[in-house]
């Protein structure tokens, strides 16, 4: 309810049967593993006031499609959507500042990503192994590149990176056989 103005560690953590939630705009905050491994999950819709995305939040919601992220976030956080095989298009908005190591690791139905302005690195590992990832926009936000950020994206076929990026990692790109 609209009462709720956080959601604490382990709150729905392996409820196999929650399908769908919409997080209100009252919550500020989702804690680590809140939602760590909702097998069934499917949809999420972060409300407009959350600022975080807590680390594992979402980990291993293998069934996750659908997820909107609310124009309030600023950061998400240490594998937030980690072995998400389901989940095939994000949108990162312009709110957020930064995309946390191993943040969508794995992710192999993953086929669109849209980066938001906002975002000024990119973390370790942050899309390793999203093989059906096809192309990638990095905007000019970002200065940095993490080490094996996009290992493994066998699908990607195309990146643009602009003169803002100063550093990028080892591997990077590596094992990218479509680049």
């Amino acid at each position: 309810p609209n009462s709720v103005t956080s959601i604490g560690t382990y709150a729905f953590w392996r409820c196999s049967g929650l399908t769908s939630i919409t997080i209100p705009n009252s919550v500020t905050s989702i804690s680590e593993w809140a939602f760590y491994e909702c097998s069934s999950l499917t949809s999420v819709t972060i409300g407009n006031s959350v600022t975080s995305i807590g680390d594992m939040a979402f980990e291993g919601c293998s069934s996750l499609t659908s997820v909107t992220i609310g124009n309030s976030v600023t950061s998400i956080g240490y594998r937030a959507f980690y072995e998400c095989s389901g989940l095939t298009s994000v949108t990162i908005p312009n709110s957020v500042t930064s995309i946390g190591a191993d943040a969508f690791y794995n992710c192999i139905g993953l086929t669109s990503v849209t980066i938001g302005n906002s975002v000024t690195s990119i973390a370790d590992y942050a899309f390793y192994g999203c093989s059906s990832l096809t192309y990638v926009t990095i905007p000019n936000s970002v200065t940095s590149i993490g080490k094996w950020a996009f290992i493994s994206c066998s699908g990607l076929t195309s990146v643009t990176i602009p003169n803002s990026v100063t550093s990028i990692g080892n591997m990077a790109f590596a094992y990218c056989s479509g680049l």
